[in-house]
């Protein structure tokens, strides 16, 4: 099947170039030039990825990301961003929002052509393989209820939202309690190899998930030195 992705950007050259480059590569490419276009087009089409810019007039990248991550419809969309903004905190309030990987501009086009397919190979995966114990769709441990066929998380009876990668952190980490795991494993794992993350993005990501499990969060433990590891 045809992939389509939805490339965000004021800049009309930069959004042709990237629409160009990826049309050759057989993909299907929809364009918007600022946030509000770009949310009307995932309303309207079937959208594989996303490729964002962070500096546009009105609403900029962060608030289109929060808006997708906020819509059950649009939640699990891998985005990507595209942006001249290189400070390390930018890096990661982008992944903090839920955005699967962060380039810098200027990037060749093979390059970033190459990053839109793994995203892509790794959506598609149903989720990370390391055991047998991932072959659950439902967990369910005291209080808290994990279906990972419908991506939803239930503390209590009450549904709790999970982006896409708390949910497959808390996921992972779940179906093997008791094992520790380190940050870069748990990268390897949730975001992939060939994601550009920071180790401190697991550390985000694990004080989020902690907070939404509420009087469950002591159950992801800190192994001091090595990594976290789910207790039951």
């Amino acid at each position: 099947m045809t992939k389509t992705v939805l490339v965000v950007d004021d800049e009309k050259d930069i959004r042709d170039l990237i629409a160009y480059n990826l049309s050759k590569e057989g993909f299907a490419v929809l364009t918007a030039g600022d946030g509000k276009e770009a949310l009307e087009k995932l309303e309207q089409n079937k959208v594989h990825v996303v490729v964002l810019d962070i500096m546009m007039p009105g609403m900029d990248g962060f608030d289109v990301v929060r808006s997708i991550r906020a819509v059950e419809a649009t939640s699990k969309i891998p985005v990507l961003f595209l942006t001249a903004r290189s400070a390390e905190v930018d890096q990661i309030i982008g992944l903090e929002l839920g955005a699967d990987d962060y380039i810098q501009k200027p990037v060749s086009p093979r390059v970033l052509v190459a990053r839109v397919k793994s995203i892509l190979r790794r959506s598609d995966m149903a989720a990370p393989v390391i055991s047998e114990d991932l072959s659950k769709e439902q967990i369910t441990i005291e209080g808290i209820e994990i279906d990972r066929a419908s991506y939803r998380v239930k503390i209590d009876g009450s549904e709790v939202f999970f982006p896409r990668k708390e949910f497959e952190l808390l996921f992972f980490l779940a179906a093997h309690p008791g094992r520790v795991y380190s940050r870069d494993t748990l990268l390897n794992q949730v975001w992939g190899d060939g994601a550009f993350v920071v180790e401190r993005t697991v550390d985000v990501h694990i004080f989020k998930v902690r907070e939404k499990l509420g009087r469950f969060g002591e159950k992801i433990e800190t192994v001091k030195g090595v990594g976290y590891r789910f207790v039951l």
